[in-house]
Parts: structure tokens; C-alpha cells; sequence
């Protein structure tokens, strides 16, 4: 739900008063399209809130791959253009016309088409608001990653899930990616010993690194910044493989590539408020031209007339307020240490980590293809021959793994990721790679204690950000305890 009016300023105090306005029956506002579907159906029912870029994905998997089991039965968006877009290609894919809502109809919408599960794909800083609101209303919840932006609403999260007792899913689809479950799969077997430290840098280039910078995404009040936004996945990946939960955070960042200083320098007289009406386009190499894409055109240009909304806005602008050059270090609960840094603006796209364990260490390489989103190629596709896993004993020589291998958006993770959530559910995840709403919690806390201690200069605890987070289920690691015999003293 991309928005910088309506659905971004939409409070929690709000957004409760007039779902419970709604719920009483005395106030119901005209909805887009009123006609609901019927209940009859024996697919499990699902609605979405959010209908940018990302929903294509969630909508493709009931549309097609799922169809026979799974349906759509309402949307809500804070804009009215990119609903009747959605509404149109649903009609298009499946015949049907699926019940289109404004944001304040979200309790409607609820009522009138009693969907099972909410996917929620809206601006990240709104996630809380849906994802209590339809725990409330009697819903389990898919949302997209960060499960929210900040320790208060990830606490109104956690008090809620702990009231109602609803399901909610955070989908880390990295996590479903063969080479990083492979990763996994390694460390759980001891292929390194017991883990003592990581090593991880995290590339965004200066193609889908830099549309961050244009979009919403480039407010830390809406996206928590790329410490949050993106290096959630990247916490919850670390968090994931070492089967373990941040204790303490210390972090630096700092703005420095994104500026009307680059700007300048690269030759531009000025920056300016977008894309569309710049007068210096032709020689700027940043720029997202909608001539290009079709489809970008469609979803967002063409519905600014509903919110204003600009998904073209220069990279250099000056109330850019997020970092592009990110430096952390995280401590666990297992003792181990990582040192993490994150820029958003390198020649290659992707990462390297390195674990290191009282047996060795596991070196990691993913580089991935050029991509924004809205173009034609696929998010987090890796580039052939771009994924290496090479293992080093103590003593000896390394070894050079054979990867594991995924087709399609993020490292094949997606498709993984998709029959888990829309799939039977019969076949049992040794991996443990479902995230629930703890996982979500810790991922998104490690962020923002990140963006905590980069203001305040100190290390943060996240057992002082929020209260009663349980700890994630996650898979049994080798033991401190074992045995681990002495390496070749001849080499």
C-alpha cells in the first residue's frame, strides 16, 4: 500500500475507532465494490491489505499454482486506482470479481467476505495495525517482512498475539532458498563444530540498492530504514542458521552516497523532486523512467491522482533520511558474536558470510542479478555460477561444495516459501523454516535496536525494547559439550 497521505498518517487510535464503529453496524461506508462471494466454497479463504509490487506474488499463487484449494475473496488499499488494477487482473486470471475495499472498510471487508487468513503487504510502518486488527476480528495473519518498524508496535504485536492466541506467519523466504538451507543444513550436522563467530556483508547495488531511495522506503517513519526494512532477512537469516536470538546490538550509519552532494559531483546541476519531470534525465543514470515499464506506469503514475504518491522520486533528494552505509555488531544467546555491515551502493549485488566454529569454517557467496522491483527480471535471482559454499577444517585443505540449486525469485526461495504457506502442509520441515511472529519479533528488534544505538551512540538490549517474547522454535545445534578431538598436528 504505497501511500505518503492517507494510509501512511493512518494512526492505530484511529484506525481502531472506526473499526469498532464499523463493527457496531453504525456506521458502514460505501465500499468500491459491494458485491461479495459466496461461503460456500471449501478453499481456504484469504484477503490481502496492501495491493503495491509485492501482492503480485501472493495473488499468482492462489490464482494459478493454488487454485484449486485456495482463493481470494477481498482486497483493501489506501488507493483507489491500484485496487481496480488488482481487481482487473483477477478478473482476468480467474473469472471471478473479487470485492475491492478502501483502508477504512478493513473491518468491512472482514464482515462481509469472512476470510480465513489476512495477507498484509502495506507500507511497513503500517503492518501492526492489520495484523492486530485481524487477529481481533478472528483472523490468522501472513504478512510480509519487517513484521513492523519499531519496539512499541512490535510489543502491541506480541500483547496481541498473546490475547487472542491467532497464528501469524512472517514470510523470510530466504530461509527457503536451497543454498541457504543448505547452509543450514551443514551447520546443524557440525561440518564446523559448535559456532563461535560470523562474519556477513550484505551488497545493494546502485540499480535495486538505489530504489530504496526513491520510494517510501527512504523515510525511516515508514520503513525503519534499510537497517529494518532489509536487514530484517538478514537477521532472521543469522538468527535462523545459528538457532539462536539477539541479546545486545551496537550499530553505526551514516548517509553519504545518497546526496545532493553525489549529485553534484556525478556532474547534475541539482536534484529535483522526481524522475518524470526532471530536466536533467537524459544524463542521469538513476533514472526510473516509466517509458520503460509498462506495468510501473499502470500500478503507480497512473494512480497518483488517488494519493499522490511519487514512485519515481529522485535518489539525491535531501529529506532522504535513511542510511546507505551500515555498520553492526550483534551478540547472542549461544555466545556467538557478528559483525555485519550493509551498503546500498556497490558494483555487485549480494553477500558474503563466513562462520567460523571450533572445527572449522564455512565460507558463503551469493551474487545475485540485477533488479528493481516492477522490472521484468525476478527479485534475489541468482546469477549462474554466482553461489559458492567452500569448507575449511582447522588444518588441511577446503573443500568446495556442491551447491544446492533453486530456480526463480529469491535464490528459489519463493516457491518453497509458497507451498509451505498455500500447500497441504503434509510434509514435515526438518529445517524448521516456518517463521511465526517471534521469529519476526527478533529480526525486526535486532533493526531496530540498530537504529537505536546509531542515535544514541551506546549499546542496546533487546530485553529492553519489549516483554513476554517467547523464543522461536528452531533446530538443535552441535553441543559445546562435544567431543571434538585434536586437529592434524602435522599440517
Amino acid at each position: 500500500m504505497e501511500s505518503k497521505k492517507s494510509g501512511m498518517e493512518l494512526n492505530r487510535r484511529n484506525f481502531i475507532k472506526s473499526s469498532a464503529i464499523l463493527g457496531a453496524g453504525l456506521f458502514i461506508p460505501n465500499s468500491i465494490i459491494g458485491k461479495t462471494s459466496s461461503f460456500n466454497s471449501t478453499k481456504k479463504r484469504y484477503a490481502i491489505v496492501g495491493v503495491g509490487h509485492r501482492t503480485l506474488m501472493y495473488q499468482d499463487a492462489v490464482y494459478k499454482t493454488y487454485k484449486e484449494t485456495s482463493e481470494i475473496v477481498g482486497m483493501c488499499d489506501v488507493n483507489e486506482g491500484r485496487l481496480k488494477f488488482y481487481q482487473d487482473y483477477a478478473k482476468k486470471m480467474t473469472g471471478k470479481t473479487i470485492p475491492i475495499y478502501l483502508a477504512d472498510e478493513f473491518d468491512k471487508m472482514i464482515k462481509e467476505n469472512k476470510p480465513e487468513v489476512v495477507i498484509v503487504t502495506t507500507v511497513d510502518a503500517t503492518h501492526h495495525l492489520y495484523i492486530i486488527r485481524a487477529m481481533e476480528l478472528g483472523c490468522d495473519v501472513i504478512t510480509e517482512k519487517p513484521m513492523t518498524t519499531d519496539e512499541i508496535k512490535c510489543q502491541q504485536i506480541i500483547d496481541a498475539q498473546n490475547r487472542t492466541g491467532k497464528k501469524v506467519i512472517v514470510t523470510f523466504n530466504y530461509r527457503y532458498s536451497p543454498p541457504r538451507t543448505q547452509v543450514k543444513d551443514l551447520l546443524m550436522s557440525g561440518a564446523v563444530g559448535d559456532l563461535l563467530s560470523v562474519d556477513f556483508h550484505w551488497m545493494l547495488n546502485t540499480h535495486h540498492g538505489a530504489d530504496y531511495y526513491r520510494r517510501w522506503h527512504g523515510q525511516k517513519k515508514y520503513s525503519g530504514g534499510l537497517m529494518v526494512h532489509k536487514a530484517t532477512h538478514h537477521f532472521d537469516l543469522v538468527n535462523w542458521w545459528l538457532s539462536a536470538t539477539p541479546v545486545k546490538v551496537y550499530a553505526n550509519g551514516k548517509k553519504e552516497f545518497y546526496t545532493p552532494e553525489t549529485a553534484k559531483r556525478m556532474g547534475l546541476k541539482n536534484y529535483y523532486e522526481r524522475c518524470y519531470t526532471c530536466p536533467e534525465k537524459s544524463t542521469c543514470a538513476f533514472e526510473l523512467s516509466f517509458d520503460k515499464n509498462e506495468r510501473l506506469k499502470k500500478l503507480y503514475l497512473d494512480n497518483e491522482k488517488y494519493d499522490g504518491y511519487f514512485r519515481d522520486r529522485c535518489v539525491f533528494r535531501p529529506e532522504i533520511d535513511i542510511e546507505d552505509t551500515m555498520n553492526v555488531v550483534v551478540s547472542y544467546d549461544n555466545n556467538v558474536t557478528m559483525s555485519y555491515s550493509l551498503n546500498s551502493f556497490n558494483s555487485w549485488e549480494g553477500y558474503y558470510i563466513v562462520f567460523n566454529g571450533t572445527k572449522g569454517r564455512l565460507e558463503h557467496k551469493i551474487e545475485e542479478k540485477v533488479y528493481f522491483f516492477g522490472d521484468a527480471n525476478l527479485p534475489g535471482e541468482t546469477k549462474p555460477g554466482g553461489t559458492t559454499i567452500r569448507v575449511y577444517p582447522l588444518r588441511g585443505n577446503y573443500r568446495d561444495l556442491k551447491v544446492w540449486e533453486g530456480e526463480g525469485s529469491h535464490g528459489g526461495g519463493d516457491k518453497v516459501l509458497l507451498e509451505d504457506l498455500f500447500g497441504s502442509g503434509d510434509i514435515k520441515d526438518k529445517y524448521l523454516r516456518a517463521a511465526d511472529y517471534r521469529a519476526g519479533a527478533y529480526s525486526c528488534l535486532t533493526g531496530i535496536a540498530a537504529n537505536k544505538s546509531i542515535k544514541d551512540g551506546r549499546q542496546i538490549l533487546i530485553d529492553d525494547l519489549v516483554k513476554n517474547l517467547k523464543r522461536p522454535d528452531y533446530t538443535p545445534m552441535p553441543s559445546k559439550n562435544e567431543i571434538l578431538g585434536m586437529p592434524n598436528k602435522n599440517l
